[in-house]
């Protein structure tokens, strides 16, 4: 089983390290000294691709299609239909004030205020209110992040050091790289927080990259992934999914699904899947 950190899967993928050119031999200097003769410029290696380390994905968002009934979205169905080999999870909020006759439009939903559901048509879906609740919790989340970092430089992000390893397994292996991450002062003084306040809705390194953006920006980040989750399957078939877990890729993630989402007709259905 990969190993992980704050929910970062740590896997080996091989080595895709560019070979270096050749050093040329030093020249003998002739006793007789002639006319020098232009030579080939040495030929260079084409560059290998980087190693690109693996998205994390704990919840996929399915647009379900039409053709497919509600009776059939079970757990053991999952894979038969999508194949997704995941399992419902409660992702969603009911919108306020939902009608008895509606409640059989939604998947899995549970008591609660607001409701927790995984997935039913978009018009019965409170999109906006959890966009603004995760957006509210992470400016609190963003606060208390600064105050536990407080005097420490930026950190270098896990995905960084996770590329190094990936590029050459051999010469910076796995043990190495999560050390030198973990002994950088920020990271140290988020693990310190997180150790002395157990429990949830603590800033965790999983997040450094994000954190370190900016408070707005952490919020923007939260609010868009309460509703877009790590993955994104359309009704087509497409999955849209972040190339990797650096900010970069996952805000190019972001953009893509959020556009997806928006332009979904209000009887469109979507699933949560913990995977």
């Amino acid at each position: 089983m990969a190993q992980t950190v704050n929910g970062t899967p740590l896997t080996r993928h091989g080595s895709r390290v560019p070979a270096l050119p050749a050093t040329p031999a030093p020249t003998q200097v002739a006793s007789h000294p002639t006319k020098p003769h232009p030579t080939p410029a040495a030929r260079r290696p084409a560059p290998q691709p980087a190693a690109t380390p693996a998205p994390t994905i704990h919840t996929m968002i399915v647009c379900l299609p039409d053709d497919v009934p509600q009776e059939a979205l079970t757990a053991h169905q999952l894979a038969t239909h999508f194949g997704v080999p995941g399992t419902l999870t409660a992702h969603f909020w009911a919108i306020p004030g939902l009608r008895r006759w509606q409640r059989h439009h939604l998947i899995g939903l549970r008591k609660g205020q607001p409701a927790p559901c995984a997935g039913g048509d978009v018009r019965l879906l409170d999109l906006p209110g959890m966009r603004h609740a995760a957006a509210v919790g992470a400016g609190i989340r963003h606060q208390i992040w600064q105050h536990a970092v407080h005097g420490t430089r930026p950190a270098t992000p896990w995905p960084t050091f996770e590329a190094r390893h990936l590029a050459n397994p051999d010469k910076y292996p796995l043990d190495a790289a999560i050390a030198d991450f973990h002994a950088q002062p920020r990271v140290n003084a988020m693990r310190l927080h997180a150790a002395a306040n157990p429990g949830p809705g603590q800033p965790g390194i999983g997040e450094l990259e994000m954190y370190q953006s900016g408070p707005l920006a952490y919020q923007h980040y939260s609010a868009a992934t309460a509703v877009a989750g790590d993955a994104l399957l359309t009704a087509d078939g497409r999955k849209l999914a972040p190339a990797s877990d650096a900010l970069t890729d996952r805000t190019t993630y972001i953009e893509q699904a959020l556009r997806h989402l928006d332009t979904l007709a209000p009887d469109q259905r979507l699933l949560a899947v913990a995977l």
